[in-house]
């Protein structure tokens, strides 16, 4: 596509991540803000590093309140995150997170999901679109998934009925799925989207992706502005990787997102490429890479920074700093298209540091 009517498709995309633009509260815009940085385990901390740099080099103003999370016990034995961590970010009310690792049969839930339910992040948002110069088998991607983030089967409620049987309740609520559908539709209409797709398995588990269906039509009325329809989550993935162009927001319970919101991201070229931010309530945001935690790259100056600072990119939309996010994608996506300096899973061979360097460079190019 046209170089500019591409970069104003990127801008859409990695959009505003809010319910209502006047919830980008005005106060971000004036003064220097300050964010909550989750540098994340294995190559966390140094793509963490990365964005740094170049928020710096864009005199982005925003100062970094850096915040180790794992899990520990508080009382009555409950999973909790360290008490200075939440309280960073109940002050600062908005996060950027590396990615954290969560140790299999550790015996404490996951870091994403704790995360998600000490601060009731809701609703994970995932824009998917095509990269100009970067070659998938996809070169006119353009969709957002939109996961309700706090229930369904990631509610984490497992029990054993008897030895060798062990039963996991799938959990959905009017309320949880009346406020993702809402959301989902206020995202759509702020970032001149036409259609929401919802996403469900309603023709089997009749009362629990029932009830969600039922609060996606009963909000789609509200929209008359919007196009809704709806369709099965095993049909989605067939027609997705025929013609995702078909797709533009889909909205879905919590495990069909983990799932469709990867598929979507492979085929733009991976979660190395794709930003996330997840938006709760009483107006916190975090924001994400996705990735994982690569341990096998750690410390050795390999890792992509690229999924963080897209996401880096939505928060600063979020924050209403637009100016500063324009500068910063227009760099990153310059970076990519010229092929010079690239990391290797970009199909380069440039070391972190170099692809951040790079990305600074044209920053301050921009002024």
């Amino acid at each position: 596509m046209a170089g500019n009517a591409w970069r104003s498709l990127l801008t859409q995309a990695v959009g505003v991540a809010v319910r209502k633009p006047a919830l980008a509260s005005a106060s971000f815009s004036r003064g220097v803000k300050t964010v909550t940085m989750i540098p994340g385990d294995g190559i966390g901390p140094e793509i963490s590093a990365a964005v740094m740099k170049i928020f710096e080099a864009a005199k982005a103003p925003i100062t970094w309140e850096e915040r180790n999370v794992t899990a520990i016990k508080g009382p009555g034995g409950r999973w909790m995150i360290p008490p200075d961590a939440k309280e960073s970010m109940d002050r600062s009310k908005i996060g950027l997170k590396g990615p954290l690792k969560t140790p299999i049969a550790a015996g404490h839930p996951s870091m994403n999901l704790l995360l998600r339910k000490t601060f009731d992040l809701y609703a994970n948002v995932r824009p998917c679109v095509s990269i100009e110069g970067y070659k998938t088998p996809y070169t006119d991607v353009n969709l957002v998934t939109i996961r309700e983030n706090t229930e369904g089967e990631y509610s984490g409620i497992e029990h054993m009925i008897v030895d060798g049987v062990v039963q996991s309740i799938k959990l959905i609520t009017e309320n949880a799925s009346r406020r993702i559908a809402e959301y989902a539709f206020e995202y759509a209409r702020n970032n001149k989207r036409t259609s929401v797709t919802a996403v469900h398995k309603a023709n089997i588990m009749r009362m629990s992706d029932g009830l969600f269906l039922r609060k996606c039509r009963e909000v789609a009325e509200n929209y008359k502005d919007i196009k809704f329809t709806e369709m099965y989550l095993d049909t989605v993935c067939l027609n997705m990787v025929q013609d995702p162009t078909q797709f533009d927001v889909l909205v879905m319970p919590n495990l069909y997102g983990d799932i469709l919101s990867d598929l979507c991201a492979g085929l733009i070229g991976g979660l190395g490429v794709t930003p996330s931010g997840n938006i709760g309530a009483n107006g916190v945001a975090i924001f994400e890479s996705v990735h994982g935690t690569a341990p096998d790259i750690a410390g050795m100056d390999l890792a992509n920074p690229t999924a963080l600072l897209l996401s880096a990119v939505m928060m600063l939309r979020h924050m209403g700093l637009h100016d500063h996010a324009d500068k910063i994608q227009t760099a990153c996506f310059d970076t990519i298209r010229d092929k010079k300096v690239l990391t290797k899973d970009l199909g380069g061979s440039a070391k972190c540091s170099e692809f951040t360097a790079e990305i600074c460079r044209r920053v301050q190019d921009l002024g």
